[in-house]
């Protein structure tokens, strides 16, 4: 049961209205304290309805964007999970309230130390953190029932869609033109096959290759 007010009144007025109705997705997010990953100064604008700059030129996405993909990507209780562009952390605490395990990666060295610490400091021991080129994935632990990419991509890349399992569903913003808003792409594996839903706009940064 949640013990956050914030996060309470943030899925009443901004989820529960605008379609998200997982009773998982929706507990999980009420009771994860979205303060603890914005920078200090920002924190009475947490739960507010739009994207945060979080450093490194990169941003927390708002509540309903984490909320709509959590929910197109189903997570269960015993899968495994990979985010690209873990940022702050936040997706991915969300990811680890609702999954066996949650591997993060990070290309900016500096915001994944502050994930990994900001994950450990809230219990979150169900989620490990690399620095690293997001394009490649995290192959060790492959394969993945879930994979969410936190930024846009030109094209999907082929390490995601290579660690992804049999069954698995990757949510992954596609870049069609510069400065436009991004397809928000639904992919389902099925075995040799992949089956794409386009499901609405969104505004990522770019998935940039290499680390920094």
């Amino acid at each position: 049961m949640s013990t956050n007010p914030r996060g309470e009144r943030m899925v009443a007025e901004q989820l529960r209205t605008h379609g998200i109705t997982d009773e998982r997705v929706l507990e999980a997010m009420a009771e994860i304290p979205r303060e603890e990953f914005v920078p200090r100064q920002q924190r009475r604008l947490a739960y507010a309805d739009h994207p945060l700059a979080i450093g490194g030129g990169q941003t927390i996405s708002q509540p309903l964007v984490v909320a709509a993909i959590t929910q197109a990507a189903a997570p269960r209780p015993e899968d495994s999970a990979l985010e690209v562009g873990a940022g702050s952390g936040y997706q991915a605490a969300v990811l680890a309230r609702l999954c066996r395990w949650v591997v993060a990666v990070e290309r900016d060295r500096e915001l994944a130390a502050r994930c990994q610490a900001t994950l450990a400091r809230l219990g979150i021991t169900n989620a490990e953190v690399h620095h690293a080129d997001g394009n490649a994935g995290w192959p060790g632990p492959a394969p993945y029932d879930v994979v969410v990419v936190s930024a846009a991509a030109e094209a999907v890349p082929e390490a995601l869609l290579d660690q992804l399992a049999d069954g698995g569903r990757l949510v992954i913003p596609l870049a069609r033109a510069s400065n436009q808003p991004q397809d928000l792409l639904l992919i389902h594996k099925r075995g040799d096959r992949l089956e794409t839903t386009t499901l609405f706009k969104v505004l990522f940064v770019p998935l940039v290759e290499g680390t920094a």
